[in-house]
């Protein structure tokens, strides 16, 4: 038994296990979390993989130190993203499984994504709070002898076949695509994909930019949502006359769309088109979206003969939802998709072997199918207010803009519903914001009108 920790962990948060290097996160306290992990899930065999960050070696080393402690045999596969993690321990029969990784957080952080057997989520609910109370008290069990690490790099074959199968690879149209790894963790994963699309007779070309993992970030973090790190993805593939680009997260578990224009494409729309592609093979299939931004899903699904489920915001809750429900599909607008077929886990390297395929076949442009949809259902995209009291605010907008609403839903933070407009107000599951949306039907001056107003009442406090 350890000595109890002086003060509590601050890296626990609502979805994982993130936080500032030597403040919220150190070696010690990974140890701890390892060794409370194999407690509180009964743990035999867990897969472990890390992110391309300086930190993230020792971390893991710590993290299977830990494992090994409890007498746990230790499946290592190194640099890796976090769905590899989530595949291996699916793939191996493993009791659970820890990535390390802080995704598109500063260079000073970093964290722990975290699933139990089945590669199914770990929520406050089913065992995070219960690592967290073991890890700070140190009340483990007495030490077992036999634990061990193995290398299990090699499973990255097995995990490529699987994310292939979600695609009919012959025949296919030429595509040139554009692909950003940000110098994150994709490109290693990326280049066996593109071996095996080759080898298949795949005629794709790829142009790979920011590619060679190097968690310096020599160009930034990997964070494409933000637009101020859009501009180098959409400059080279104007220069190189791509037909679209992709771009991801540090541990690729999100990717971002850029059409041959250069234009961003906002995540709730893929969601819609996703959903599409899915229920065109699965005809009334049930989909899974959460509750930012629904019009265009809700009206695709519908068109398409499917039925949408609304979650909670988080991978911890749509992951639920795809397990409860058996929809085959689930995403949010923040760039998370999740598939039933994997595990019901989120990937980053399935959505753009699903759209390029799509247009492929169609023998169109991701322009052409989401200005439609963006012209239908225009909206704000997420703004993040910093305010001191979260809580006020949302009771303020509630009490002045909840009289005139046509219906309201309280699934994650305050949805109301107007006649012509729609807003989504939550406060943020990992950091101190207040999020809004908005979104229409059919004008942008109304999205622009609203926002305005949201933003004058929220700012003013």
């Amino acid at each position: 038994m350890m000595q109890p920790l002086a003060h509590p962990l601050t890296c626990f948060k609502a979805y994982d296990i993130r936080g500032r290097l030597d403040e919220d996160l150190t070696e010690a306290n990974t140890y701890r979390i390892g060794r409370a992990f194999a407690d509180v899930i009964g743990a035999k065999r867990v897969v472990i993989g890390r992110d391309i960050r300086p930190s993230s070696e020792g971390l893991a080393r710590a993290l299977a130190e830990g494992l090994v402690a409890a007498g746990v045999e230790v499946l290592d596969l190194g640099l890796s993203g976090t769905e590899e993690m989530y595949f291996a321990v699916s793939h191996l029969s493993a009791d659970g499984g820890v990535c390390v990784t802080a995704s598109h957080n500063p260079m000073d952080y970093n964290g722990l994504k975290m699933v139990q057997a089945g590669s199914a989520p770990i929520g406050a609910d089913t065992g995070m709070a219960a690592i967290k109370a073991l890890a700070e008290s140190g009340a483990f069990a007495p030490d077992v002898s036999g634990g061990m690490v193995l290398d299990v790099s090699g499973t990255r074959a097995a995990y490529v076949d699987t994310v292939l199968s979600f695609v009919s690879t012959s025949p296919l149209k030429p595509l040139k695509i554009l692909v950003n790894a940000g110098n994150g963790a994709a490109g290693p994963t990326f280049d066996a994909i593109a071996d095996a699309l080759a080898a298949r007779g795949v005629p794709w070309q790829f142009i790979r930019m920011h590619h060679t993992p190097d968690g310096g970030f020599p160009n930034g973090i990997p964070n494409p949502m933000l637009p101020e790190n859009q501009p180098p993805t959409r400059e080279a593939m104007l220069r190189e006359g791509a037909d679209l680009a992709v771009a991801w997260d540090g541990d690729f578990d999100r990717c971002f769309f850029f059409d041959h224009e250069g234009n961003f494409v906002p995540g709730e729309y893929l969601v819609g088109l996703l959903a599409e592609v899915f229920l065109a093979k699965s005809p009334g299939a049930k989909i899974v979206h959460d509750p930012r931004t629904i019009w265009c899903t809700q009206h695709v699904v519908s068109r398409a003969g499917g039925t949408t489920i609304m979650s909670k915001v988080g991978h911890s809750n749509i992951k639920r939802v795809l397990r409860d429900t058996g929809a085959i599909y689930g995403g949010e607008m923040s760039a998370h998709h999740y598939f039933r077929d994997f595990f019901c886990c989120d990937s980053g390297m399935i959505p753009w072997l699903l759209i390029s395929e799509l247009l492929g076949r169609r023998g169109t442009t991701l322009k052409a199918l989401i200005e439609e949809r963006a012209a239908a259902f225009p909206s704000s995209g997420e703004v993040n207010f910093r305010v001191k009291d979260a809580g006020s605010i949302v009771s303020k907008v509630e009490q002045m803009y909840g009289p005139k609403a046509l219906s309201r839903d309280d699934t994650d933070g305050l949805s109301l519903t107007f006649e012509d407009w729609r807003l989504n107000l939550r406060s943020s599951g990992t950091e101190p914001l207040l999020r809004l949306n908005i979104e229409a039907k059919g004008s942008r001056d109304r999205v622009d009108q609203m926002m305005a107003e949201l933003r004058g009442f929220i700012e003013a406090g």
